[in-house]
């Protein structure tokens, strides 16, 4: 379970293994004595500015669609700490990464205008006679 095998994303995209960077924590939460012994969490980082893998309209599709989870570095953390065995967190963080990476890289719909209908503009415009009737009958009753 090393960061050298490679991610497959999508059927289009694969990241080599040595652009994604794997560090160890100890977990907190349940796990006994074994939480304060193994390094079992898992962080693993991506790279976004410095990919061989990704050409240079994904790597902006992903810097906006991804603007709150990139740090300062330009970097994609993943971080995994739910199992006990490291191993596991390793293919989870993986998986999350190729999950949120294959997302963020679908092509966005475009917005297509649209017009109320005329009954809803019907309805919010009697509201608002109704509305201000209510509001000029007030101030004729505090004078």
């Amino acid at each position: 379970m090393s960061a050298s095998r490679p991610l497959r994303v999508n059927a289009d995209l694969v990241l080599p293994g040595d652009e994604l960077a794997l560090s160890y924590s100890r977990s907190g939460g349940p796990g006994g004595q074994n939480v304060n012994k193994v390094e079992t969490c898992v962080l693993l980082r991506f790279p976004i500015g410095s990919s061989r893998a990704l050409r240079g309209d994904q790597k902006e599709r992903l810097r906006t669609a991804l603007r709150s989870r990139i740090t300062a570095a330009d970097e994609i953390l993943v971080r995994a700490d739910r199992n006990r065995q490291r191993s596991r967190n390793e293919e989870e963080a993986r998986a999350r990464l190729a999950e949120i990476l294959a997302k963020a890289l679908l092509p966005r719909k475009p917005r297509r205008a649209s017009r109320p209908s005329r009954g809803s503009v019907e309805r919010r415009l009697e509201s608002k006679r109704r509305k201000s009737s209510v509001k000029r009958d007030r101030r004729g009753e505090e004078r």
